[in-house]
Formats: structure tokens, C-alpha cells, sequence
């Protein structure tokens, strides 16, 4: 919702900075500039600290489960030893032990 207001927000504002200075106001620079900062950094986030699906490196399980507050499903949190990252996946039933 916000990543949309804010790619809103930033088209908006490159177009009119664009238009004004198509029409010859020289002051309208920034605005172009700003708007146009906005938007590439908006869309390049998104891009760039997307995780990697699986990923590589060697994934364990940790014993911490838990219950996801907005969807309610189980998750598991697993810790990747190469990079210390952790991740938290469907938890897998467990049967008797």
C-alpha cells in the first residue's frame, strides 16, 4: 500500500516536473529531479532486497515455532549456517516421537 502511494507520488511529481519544463520554467529542475529519484529508488528497492527463493547454503531447522499473527499458520524458523541469515518457512508436522 505504501510502496503504491509512494510510486504514485513520484509519477506524479516527475510529470509535473517534466511538463514544466517542457513549458520553459527553469525552476521546475528539482522537481523533475526529486520526482525522478523518488521513483527509481521505489522500483530499484524492490528489485534489489528481494530474497533469493531457497536460496543457497545450507538451511537447519532451529526448534523455535510459532504462529503467524496475520495468517495464523504455523511457521518454523530456519537458520542458514554460511550466512547466519534465518527464514521462516510452513512448519512440517511432527509426528511421534
Amino acid at each position: 500500500m505504501l510502496r503504491a502511494l509512494l510510486l504514485v507520488v513520484a509519477a506524479v511529481l516527475f510529470l509535473a516536473g517534466l511538463a514544466s519544463v517542457a513549458s520553459g520554467a527553469a525552476r521546475a529542475w528539482p522537481l523533475l529531479a526529486w520526482g525522478g529519484v523518488l521513483l527509481l529508488a521505489v522500483l530499484f528497492e524492490r528489485w534489489r532486497y528481494r530474497p533469493p527463493e531457497g536460496g543457497p547454503g545450507r538451511w537447519q531447522d532451529t526448534p523455535e515455532r510459532f504462529i503467524d499473527p496475520q495468517s495464523g499458520q504455523a511457521l518454523q524458523v530456519q537458520f542458514n549456517v554460511d550466512t547466519g541469515e534465518r527464514r521462516y518457512v510452513p512448519a512440517r508436522r511432527q509426528g511421534p516421537s
